[in-house]
């Protein structure tokens, strides 16, 4: 006779499910994300306890329509196919499955062959063993309501006590209830803090880069508030600073700030249009007015009829024009070039300049009357060296536009960062943008230095970290400064003497008088060219 097989050593079941609850606790531990946990739990469920096809069921999003019915599909699964899956959806109190969503009462089918509301819809009855197969299903609860159900198939021959399995799977189920409420309440924390930090980084933004203007410095937010307090009115202002601080965008602010925001905004360089342009420029002219005016043409204030008008540089408009000017600006009323009738307007002026209009009232060069018709809200614009704490947010605003223009992936290290501060910067906010831009197209780093940054910096420049250390002598200066080629923008501040009167003569005869240009040309600002006009008597 064959030898008896031994029998076989019954199962340690408590030992099972101790190691199942310590190997859920441990996923737990290690991660809150519910798709890894509960498919594990699942996969334990099965291997340790023979509790297999484990899957768990939640309720789905309400229904678009109130007359829908509501229903729950397999989230979570374990040894069933993705078609089987697929077809686990399930409407309130229908099947087993639904019955226990809808009462909240845990469903045991001793049999599912004898079960008639059994609907077998996941897992067909050809795919499970022919023996008697069980169906348990558990309510999972968030307080107190149910919102999904734990499931699973079990072979009733198994030598244990199905009121064991009962008691493990209420604990898992109270387990999948507690850990998809955390999974809730973090979505919800985090979609707070989400919002909260949309509204708080908007107020940032709001705060430091206002109508275009970035930074938070107290010169800066002073000129705001300033502009923000008259900007509801209709009186005129004044903007008043060195070149470069940013005029258009202040007068732009004004526009944007105030009731006329919809309406046409008109830009107007007055040191760029010759002398004898003025007037068909500003006020327009009629069909005939002058050789080649073979139509009628409206003039910028016309032009901005409603909205606003923004004079730049309006110390250089001839004094001929300022009669003109103020007329408008007093009776709201023009005539252009060449015609008879008065034509009204509405608008609002913003003018600025650099120069000192008082001095020029003095000396004659600038009419009283419309200097203090100018002069009702005057606005002082701090210079880049009186708003220092704002180069940082600046510079790097202008890395990423030029970036983005050029296709560049260019970034400024801290201390390039520190070195752009201590830098005086007599070109102001236009001085840091042109470095900036040159430094991204000529820059062969990605991540900028401060050793590669003074490659593109002034080489006149002297930082401010050490404004009173002696000066060597000039021969001694020159012979330990670095052999670097000089940046283009160091020419815009070169001393009065470094054109001559044939060189600004000339450059004047090229562009016919318009100054602006020919100040271009030369690599100088129209205050610098006019400075030099000055200094050689052309002027």
């Amino acid at each position: 006779m064959p030898p008896t097989p031994p029998a076989r050593a019954p199962t340690d079941w408590h030992a099972q499910e101790l190691l199942l609850m310590r190997e859920v606790m441990r996923l737990i531990g290690r991660s809150l994300a519910p798709g890894l946990v509960l498919r594990e739990m699942l996969h334990l469920m099965s291997e340790l306890l023979g509790l297999n096809r484990g899957r768990i069921v939640l309720v789905d999003d309400a229904p678009a329509a109130a007359d829908e019915p509501r229903t729950a599909s397999i989230q979570h699964a374990y040894g069933l196919t993705q078609a089987e899956v697929q077809r686990g959806r399930y409407a309130w109190g229908e099947g087993i499955t639904g019955r226990v969503l809808a009462t909240g009462q845990p469903a045991i089918v001793q049999d599912i062959d004898a079960e008639p509301v059994f609907l077998a819809r996941g897992v067909e009855r050809s795919q499970l063993p022919p023996e008697t197969v069980a169906f348990i299903a558990l309510p999972i609860e968030v307080n107190n309501a149910p919102i999904g159900v734990l499931a699973c198939h079990r072979i009733r021959s198994r030598q244990r006590h199905l009121n064991d399995d009962l008691a493990v799977l209420r604990v898992l189920a109270t387990l999948v209830g507690q850990l998809l409420q955390l999974e809730a309440l973090v979505a919800e924390q985090t979609r707070q803090l989400e919002a909260r930090n949309a509204v708080l980084a908007n107020a940032l933004n709001t705060k430091s880069a206002r109508y275009g203007l970035i930074g938070s410095s107290p010169p800066l937010l002073q000129a705001l508030s300033e502009l923000e307090r008259v900007s509801q009115t209709q009186a005129t202002v004044l903007l008043l600073g060195q070149s470069g601080t940013g005029k258009e965008l202040f007068a732009r602010a004004v526009h944007l700030a105030s009731g006329r925001r919809d309406r046409p905004f008109i830009k107007v360089n007055c040191s760029a249009i010759p002398d004898a342009l003025f007037e068909s420029e500003l006020f327009g002219y009629e069909k005939g007015a002058f050789t080649g005016a073979s139509t009628a043409r409206a003039g910028w204030f016309e032009q901005a009829d409603s909205g606003t008008i923004f004079l730049d540089e309006i110390g250089e408009l001839p004094l001929a024009m300022q009669s003109k000017l103020l007329r408008t600006l007093q009776e709201g009323t023009l005539v252009r070039l060449g015609g008879q009738r008065e034509v009204k307007v509405n608008v609002r002026l913003v003018a600025a300049t650099h120069r000192d209009l008082a001095a020029d009232v003095e000396a004659g060069r600038f009419r009283q009357d419309l200097y203090y018709r100018l002069h009702v809200i005057p606005i002082h614009l701090p210079s880049l060296a009186e708003r220092r704490e704002d180069i940082r947010a600046l510079a790097l605003h202008f890395v990423s536009r030029a970036n983005q223009a050029h296709q560049r992936n260019v970034n400024l290290s801290p201390d390039a960062l520190a070195r752009l501060e201590e830098h005086p910067w007599p070109g102001n906010i236009r001085e840091l943008g042109n470095v900036i831009e040159r430094l991204v197209l000529l820059t062969n780093d990605t991540l900028v230095g401060r050793a590669e940054l003074d490659r593109f910096l002034p080489a006149a420049s002297v930082p401010l970290s050490s404004p009173s250390a002696p000066q060597p002598p000039a021969a001694t200066a020159a012979a330990e400064r670095p052999a670097i080629a000089p940046a283009p923008l160091v020419r815009d501040y070169a001393p009065a003497q470094s054109h001559s009167v044939v060189v600004l003569q000339t450059a004047l005869a090229e562009h016919h008088g318009n100054q602006s240009r020919a100040a271009q040309s030369l690599g100088l600002t129209l205050r610098q060219f006019s400075y030099r006009l000055r200094k050689a008597g052309l002027k």
